[in-house]
């Protein structure tokens, strides 16, 4: 068992307080928006085995079966499958959508056929793999999750109160769910830009008087003057979790992080299709292939189980669960069968003779067995094998 060093991602949207908060330091005054733990070579965990410090990354290409297990290069290759974050969002992060396996693998193969670097600012696919996703919240977390039904989207629309915004509610009103949702975002985010930053305005002005389903949308309109991607936005649910609920993202859906602090589990890549709220490159026809244009209520899971409380997930690159270590209870002892990481967010619990405190990780190899002790909250971290 390895304790990880890991690496904090600056990005704009981050928080610059919650995951100071979390690890018990002094806030440096800039975001902190992620803490990642794994091996992804954008930012591998780091260890030391007594050799002086090295990545996860290298250690698990160094043997893999040993680090992994014969099942999980198996099933998955040499590489760890997942990637673990702490995800800490103080402002909105863009609205996009992930491929699946099929549409990444085909995707990076034609970008790479047509020899777009793979650092452009314009390319689409920088991996051949999906990125399902999992966020669970550690604070009360929103974010914006799937398509609202059309109706209820014009009618959200149409009480701004905004002449136009007229055609949009029509377009919504006048065609079946999939049809509607296509032809709106497709509107939205062709339509001339000065145009459409003027709507934005106008809906903006609006949203800022009206409270109830409106409050959402207040930040994005503060963030992101102009962008289209307000108005797409206002077609997606609005989620609020509270501490301990999960919910899964699979491929296809729409979804933007709005605000607060959680643990997100997510597959090994970093493929990521935007329709709005980001200066970023916006791939309107390739964007259209992928989303799944369907309203549905996202599903808000809250953890199962006696002891190891699961939260459930349709595929097998990862597995969330989590632990609360009460006074007195018996030691737990962990399946051994594949690699997991261990995550510390409250107390100070013993992973074997390992006490953590919050924020701090650790890695076990496949194969060795450990017993969590102490109390507190662990979150665990691994593949189905």
């Amino acid at each position: 068992m390895d304790r990880l060093t890991n690496t904090i991602r600056p990005y704009a949207w981050g928080s610059t307080t919650a995951i100071p908060g979390l690890l018990g330091v002094e806030p440096t005054g800039e975001p902190q928006a992620e803490l990642w733990m794994g091996a992804h070579p954008g930012a591998p965990s780091r260890l030391d085995r007594g050799a002086g410090e090295t990545t996860l990354a290298d250690v698990i290409a160094a043997d893999p079966e040993r680090e992994l297990g014969a099942a999980a290069v198996a099933k998955f290759g040499p590489h760890l499958p997942f990637l673990f974050k702490i995800l800490a969002a103080g402002a909105p992060l863009s609205l996009q959508v992930h491929p699946d396996l099929e549409q990444a693998k085909a995707g990076y193969a034609e970008e790479e056929r047509r020899g777009i670097p793979i650092d452009a600012p314009h390319r689409n696919y920088k991996d051949p793999n999906h990125k399902p996703e999992m966020i669970c919240a550690l604070t009360p977390f929103d974010g914006l999750c799937g398509f609202r039904a059309p109706l209820e989207a014009a009618d959200l629309l149409d009480g701004l109160g905004v002449d136009s915004l007229k055609p949009y509610v029509d377009l919504l009103r006048a065609h079946p769910e999939e049809a509607a949702l296509r032809e709106m975002l497709t509107a939205v985010l062709t339509a001339d830009r000065a145009e459409m930053a003027r709507t934005v305005a106008e809906a903006g002005a609006a949203i800022e008087h009206r409270a109830g389903p409106y409050a959402p949308y207040t930040s994005l309109v503060h963030h992101f003057p102009g962008d289209p991607g307000v108005i797409a936005a206002m077609l997606l649910n609005h989620v609020r979790l509270q501490p301990g609920e999960a919910m899964f993202l699979g491929a296809g859906v729409p979804h933007a992080y709005l605000d607060g602090l959680g643990v997100e589990l997510l597959a090994n890549s970093d493929n990521v299709l935007r329709a709005g709220l980001t200066p970023k490159h916006v791939d309107v026809p390739e964007l259209l292939k992928i989303v799944r244009l369907e309203p549905g209520d996202p599903a808000v899971q809250r953890p199962e189980g006696n002891g190891e409380e699961v939260y459930e997930s349709p595929i097998d690159e990862f597995r969330l669960s989590r632990f609360a270590l009460a006074p007195g209870a018996a030691p737990h002892a962990l399946p051994d069968a594949a690699p997991q990481i261990l995550l510390c967010t409250a107390g100070r619990p013993k992973a074997g003779e390992m006490t953590l405190v919050p924020g701090e990780s650790v890695f076990i190899p496949a194969g060795e067995t450990v017993e969590l002790s102490g109390i507190g909250t662990i979150f665990r971290a691994t593949v189905a094998v």
